[in-house]
């Protein structure tokens, strides 16, 4: 059987600052490259043990160059950098994965539940907006992978996006390992998260993996605001897009993979 995970760090336990995310400026990133790690591994040792001989990681945070391999089973195949395809954060899923898992990942832009919130790109986009709400990078992604056929079945990170995914989906299994207050996070006890992990997965592994999927729409509209209206104005010349407002670029589609490929080479 074959499972996809794809790890970010903006939802690790114990996170608080940008800085600890960055492996070229942060002091104490090495501290929460271990424990993201450790968090994926959590995963992958109880999905082996229940008879999952293959395990795709794509390493999706910053740089894509984050997780420690040597400390993962050696039934893993991970995926380091971007290869520019536009299903990004979950690269290479296909229908024939059982289940999909996501790990460290991060509440929306424009919430204040976690401090370092966004939707992509903290630097250029303010939201995400697709088919009148505002979305997360696990949304956006979680879509994707209902494209495929393959449920995502368990979601761990901050409280914030924990309960965006309880609210999509109340069958998808949650492991919140922290909340955000203000420009602080308030986190439980890195052991504790990785017991948690343990337990959610066999739960999550073990239940009705059907009832994962998120449902797909027939029709599409996204909306990319901008923090530069010079960017939402570049983003409007795709093809079939549109400058909406100056800092609001929309573009629609039926077909889902046409969304993916608007939100890899607009923004």
């Amino acid at each position: 059987m074959k499972l996809y995970i794809s790890a970010d760090i903006e939802g690790v336990t114990g996170i608080a600052s940008w800085d600890e995310t960055n492996k070229d400026k942060g002091n104490h990133y090495t501290q929460f490259q271990e424990q993201m790690t450790a968090e994926v591994n959590a995963a992958c040792e109880v999905a082996v043990e229940m008879g999952y001989d293959e395990i795709l990681i794509k390493d999706a945070h910053d740089t894509g160059r984050n997780l420690i391999l040597e400390k993962l089973p050696e039934c893993v195949r991970l995926i380091r950098g971007w290869a520019g395809h536009p299903l990004s954060m979950v690269q290479e899923i296909d229908k024939g994965f059982k289940a999909a898992m996501f790990i460290g990942y991060h509440s929306r832009a424009g919430t204040g539940s976690n401090p370092m919130a966004h939707t992509m790109s903290s630097m250029r986009l303010a939201s995400v907006n697709l088919n009148g709400k505002d979305i997360s990078e696990f949304y956006l992604h979680g879509l994707a992978a209902s494209y495929y056929g393959v449920p995502v079945v368990m979601v761990t990170g901050d409280q914030g996006l924990c309960t965006e995914v309880q609210e999509r989906n109340e069958n998808i299994a949650t492991v919140p390992v922290l909340e955000g207050v203000g420009n602080s996070t308030i986190s439980i006890h890195p052991n504790k998260a990785l017991k948690l992990i343990r337990e959610t997965t066999r739960t999550a592994l073990a239940g009705d993996l059907e009832k994962c999927l998120l449902p797909l729409d027939d029709h599409f509209e996204i909306r990319l605001t901008f923090k530069r209206h010079q960017d939402a104005y570049v983003a409007s010349f795709y093809p079939g897009a549109e400058l909406e407002s100056d800092h609001v670029a929309l573009f629609r589609a039926d077909d889902y993979f046409e969304i993916m490929r608007f939100m890899l080479l607009a923004w």
